[in-house]
């Protein structure tokens, strides 16, 4: 027994404490072995590494013990859970109404998505994240925002003016919610401050405006992301003047998502085609500032150093005090996480080769189905 599984029951209690049919088509791409060199005799060759690709399908495999981590999830108001391991689903599971095929809000979620999205645009060298984002956005031009890259934007260190109010007014209020967010103000230099700003990030929506052919955002997104990912049940949110929303509104299933943790997990590459740089995945993955370790380009990390959490943002009363240590303590330090309102996840360990997904309803405390506590579960799990 190795010595997660030793301590799975331990983990298991954590998590409660702190937080069939056919196999389906798939894709198995192999990864080439590196060259010999040529002043040593050649090796025998070894065995090629794989990666494993859905289809319309996952290809599935059994792993786990499941029955602890399931029952406390379907008791927090979990609809669904789904877990991959090295591109096979080795488990997933419905409750409260949901189903595969169910579209599940998915809240900020949404804004890892339009980190992907832009990383499309950066792969085709239409985007550079470090010139003004003004080059999009013609109203910053002249003006204190001139100031803001697209990287800031991607960071949540733009220095856009921010409060509840306003952030509140654009998501409940506002027809034309680009327009809205364009058009508030500057509080302060870029980089000065880490602040998880939902109307900034709605700014990305012009950003991405005009740079294909068609100026229809959302339908940018399916061709350049949803559909290479296979995603039909995934839909892009708009708001009523028809702009695709960048900080929410997706709804999406645990099945659809475990893909783009899946792309993410590969460096961008899916069933042989790169749609993301892998340089730009690592950017995504890793800390985009000092201010919060915990964040890189609208991706959560798990580095070491100042961690800054939103719980408020997340549903729940009120935050906490920023500290110093890691966001998943009890989780590889590789790990990375979308992150939606409610605690939707879609957490990714590379160094295990694990996607997990969680969706549904917004547990009763900010200390249940945690960063931490969810992904350490899912771990434990596997090892059983």
């Amino acid at each position: 027994m190795t010595a997660r599984a030793a301590a799975a029951v331990a983990t298991l209690a954590l998590l409660a404490a702190c937080s069939g049919g056919s196999a389906p088509a798939a894709e198995e791409r192999t990864r080439p072995a590196p060259a010999a060199s040529s002043s040593t005799p050649t090796p025998a060759p070894a065995p090629t590494p794989t990666v494993t690709y859905p289809g319309k399908e996952w290809a599935r495999s059994e792993q786990g013990s499941w029955q602890a981590l399931d029952a406390d999830l379907a008791a927090n108001g979990s609809t669904c859970v789904a877990v991959v391991k090295d591109g096979r689903l080795v488990h997933d599971v419905y409750w409260n109404g949901g189903a595969p095929a169910a579209q599940h809000k998915v809240y900020s979620i949404a804004k890892s998505l339009t980190a992907m999205l832009v990383g499309t645009y950066v792969g085709d060298g239409a985007v550079d994240l470090d010139e003004s984002a003004s080059r999009q956005v013609e109203q910053w031009r002249g003006s204190p925002a001139e100031a803001i890259t697209v990287r800031d934007l991607l960071a949540m260190t733009s220095g856009r003016h921010w409060d509840d109010a306003t952030d509140t007014r654009m998501i409940r209020s506002e027809a034309d919610t680009t327009a809205f967010a364009v058009g508030v103000g500057q509080d302060r230099e870029p980089g000065e401050a880490w602040v998880y700003d939902n109307t900034a990030v709605q700014t990305l929506e012009s950003v991405l405006d005009g740079l294909d052919d068609s100026s229809d955002v959302a339908a940018n997104a399916d061709e350049r992301l949803l559909d290479p990912l296979g995603m039909r049940d995934t839909t892009w949110g708009r708001d009523p003047a028809g702009n695709a929303l960048t900080f929410s509104g997706m709804t999406s299933t645990c099945l659809d998502l475990a893909r783009i943790g899946h792309l993410m997990l590969n460096d961008g590459v899916w069933r042989g085609r790169r749609l993301l740089p892998a340089e730009f995945v690592q950017e995504a993955t890793s800390p985009s500032s000092g201010l919060n370790a915990a964040y890189g380009l609208l991706w959560w990390v798990n580095a070491q150093g100042r961690v800054v959490e939103v719980h408020r943002q997340a549903g729940f009363p009120a935050d906490i005090a920023p500290y110093e240590g890691r966001l998943a303590p009890h989780v590889p330090a590789d790990a990375f996480w979308a992150f939606g309102y409610g605690n939707q996840y879609v957490a990714v360990v590379p160094s295990e080769g694990v996607v997990a997904v969680r969706l549904g309803a917004r547990p009763v405390t900010p200390d249940r189905v945690t960063f931490d506590g969810f992904t350490a579960a899912v771990l434990a799990a596997l090892e059983q």
